[in-house]
């Protein structure tokens, strides 16, 4: 069995897509840290 025939038999369970819009997750992944940046320092946690 070939690695491609082994990838095209997994079946998808829903997890992020291979062929999305990467410079859109990786814009939504910083937002999200510093939103959480800014509620830690809102909260006084640092």
């Amino acid at each position: 069995m070939t690695a491609h025939a082994a990838t095209a038999a997994r079946t998808r369970t829903g997890g992020p897509q291979d062929d999305g819009p990467k410079i859109l997750e990786h814009v939504m992944g910083w937002v999200l840290v510093v939103v959480v940046a800014m509620f830690v320092t809102r909260l006084g946690l640092v």
